[in-house]
């Protein structure tokens, strides 16, 4: 996706369950992938976190600023963190890659995304009751772009 289409792109809207924070994001994601690590099981009580990676600039909170609980490393803007409703527990989103990315959480997007994720990360710590039946590709491990560069996505 050229630069400019990355600013035109579509803007979606997203949510926490009890609808007290809301947020916007452009449909310009850089990477969707399902995540199977422990820390991101057990943040979302799911087998896996389905998430979708983007500048964090990209993100706009709209509604619910003192409803935000921040769970991770000491406060900051740089250090890695996970975003919360305080209301309701739901994971919004997590701030990563020393915060300039984020990893929305695709299970909170009202708007249905044009990416879909496209592998399996950490399956070395998978839920062993899970059973992955797509044909997407696995990775014991964290994943790089060029590794994923000629996959389609699915």
């Amino acid at each position: 996706m050229m630069s400019s289409e990355k600013s035109n792109a579509r803007i979606l809207r997203g949510e926490c369950f009890c609808r007290a924070v809301g947020y916007t994001v452009a449909d310009a994601f850089d990477y969707a992938l399902n995540c199977h690590c422990s820390g991101c099981r057990r943040a979302t009580g799911s087998a896996f976190k389905p998430f979708a990676g983007i500048a964090r600039d990209r993100l706009r909170l709209v509604k619910g600023d003192h409803d935000l609980l921040i769970y991770g490393e000491a406060p900051s803007e740089t250090a890695p963190h996970d975003v919360h409703c305080k209301r309701c527990g739901s994971l919004l989103w997590s701030v990563v890659r020393e915060g300039a990315f984020v990893h929305v959480a695709m299970g909170t997007l009202v708007d249905p995304p044009s990416i879909r994720p496209r592998a399996h990360i950490f399956i070395g710590s998978k839920a062993p009751w899970h059973v992955i039946t797509d044909d997407l590709p696995q990775y014991v491990g964290h994943v790089t772009e060029p590794e994923l560069q000629g996959k389609t996505l699915s």
